[in-house]
């Protein structure tokens, strides 16, 4: 990993294993660090640089463009305060509660399911494989569950003896919780099992002491949104996302 002018590149080996390429990522590119950014890759031979960018940066986006770099999406982050604004009461049909052990392949089968051809920086670029680009999504939420240091938080939700639904999350600090994956299987959406969810974490994440919870999505994913804003989450701020081919 190298830092400069407080941006991280680094290898990303799981990439690399998904796609069969040398894949980077560097998550905070400015205009002061896109040099060595750029001279990180060359020196250790990465194919794929996965890239962010802030969305207000234009100089850092429209450099990033001169440079070879394609847009691939724009996330837009919400946050919501834990501390002073009462959490909203949960009337949904599925009880939510923490993964237990020897759940993970149920879960793995529900982001299989809810995450197939979901539109992100992967499935946006021409030149990742779409069934591989389905089955990250599937295979972050088994190590969740099953690995060390992947989420903080697992929650899953339970109707008519079977999981239905799951969230993750990460602690960002003592006091920010991020909201990562989640998905509801397709044939239970629209009973509210999404909403119950996003309150699970709100609630796991005020238990463990954390004063807000932040969340993104891409902008085009208006119903998440909306869901989003009537649990009281205000707009944070947005990133563009890049990849950069070198072959």
């Amino acid at each position: 990993m190298m830092g400069s002018d407080s941006a991280e590149v680094s290898l990303s080996d799981l990439d690399e294993k998904r796609f069969g390429i040398k894949a980077a990522k560097a998550l905070t590119v400015t205009t002061a660090n896109l040099s060595a950014v750029l001279r990180f890759c060359t020196d250790h031979n990465v194919v794929l640089l996965i890239s962010r960018c802030s969305a207000d940066d234009l100089c850092t986006a429209q450099a990033m463009e001169r440079a070879g770099f394609l847009l691939m999406d724009t996330l837009v982050y919400w946050s919501r305060d834990l501390v002073d604004t009462p959490l909203p009461n949960d009337k949904g049909p599925a009880p939510i509660r923490p993964v237990r052990p020897g759940e993970a392949q149920q879960v793995k089968q529900v982001a299989a399911a809810a995450f197939r051809g979901y539109f992100g920086h992967y499935h946006a670029d021409e030149r990742l494989d779409n069934q591989a680009c389905d089955e990250l999504y599937a295979d972050w939420a088994y190590r969740a569950c099953s690995s060390a240091g992947v989420a903080d938080v697992v929650l899953v939700a339970k109707l008519n003896q079977e999981i239905v639904g799951f969230a993750t999350g990460e602690l960002n600090n003592p006091e920010e919780g991020e909201g990562r994956l989640l998905g509801v299987a397709p044939t239970y959406r629209r009973r509210g099992i999404h909403r119950s969810l996003m309150i699970g974490r709100l609630r796991c994440f005020r238990e463990h002491g954390a004063e807000r919870m932040v969340i993104s999505t891409q902008l085009t994913n208006i119903a998440a949104q909306m869901g989003w804003l009537r649990l009281g989450f205000e707009p944070s701020h947005a990133l563009y996302t890049f990849h950069k081919w070198f072959d």
